[in-house]
């Protein structure tokens, strides 16, 4: 059974994430996501709140999806849940110089699990989470970067 992983923060869930996992679960027979537990980041929303948001934004698609919470070193994560592959999403020349320099990183750690790229789609290549949190805050209308769903989730939070 081939597994992939899709790591990440998701805080929040952008269209730009659904477009890597709808393509992704072309890939792999199980695609888990995992939402990265990073308080250092100072998350909008709790990891519960954010593997919540997931699993609701997932429920649609015709594949085996897991979403689970992880606070450990990705490739152990990776191995915890049997990866053969880690998925990540491509925006721009900056991400790929610090992907790069992870996957060396992780190839060194694992060699057996390889990590695939897939570049994000052009409508969605400027979308970033924290970009979408900021122009909420500023009152900026999100909803052509997340989901109705996400968009009233965010809103919620930032207008406390």
């Amino acid at each position: 059974m081939r597994i992939g992983l899709y790591p990440g923060t998701f805080d929040p869930v952008t269209n730009g994430h659904m477009d890597i996992i709808g393509r992704a679960i072309k890939l792999v027979d199980r695609l888990v996501i995992g939402v990265a537990q990073n308080d250092d980041k100072g998350p909008l929303f709790s990891t519960a709140e954010r593997v919540e948001m997931l699993k609701a934004e997932v429920a649609h698609f015709d594949a085996d999806i897991q979403v689970r919470p992880f606070s450990s070193l990705l490739m152990h994560f990776a191995e915890e849940v049997n990866a053969n592959v880690i998925v990540r999403g491509l925006r721009a020349v900056a991400d790929f110089e610090y992907e790069f320099q992870m996957t060396a990183m992780n190839q060194r750690l694992n060699s057996d699990i390889e990590t695939v790229f897939l570049m994000a789609d052009p409508r969605h290549q400027a979308i970033a989470s924290r970009l979408v949190k900021e122009i909420a805050r500023l009152d900026g209308a999100i909803e052509s970067f997340v989901s109705p769903a996400v968009a009233a989730q965010v809103r919620a939070k930032v207008l406390r």
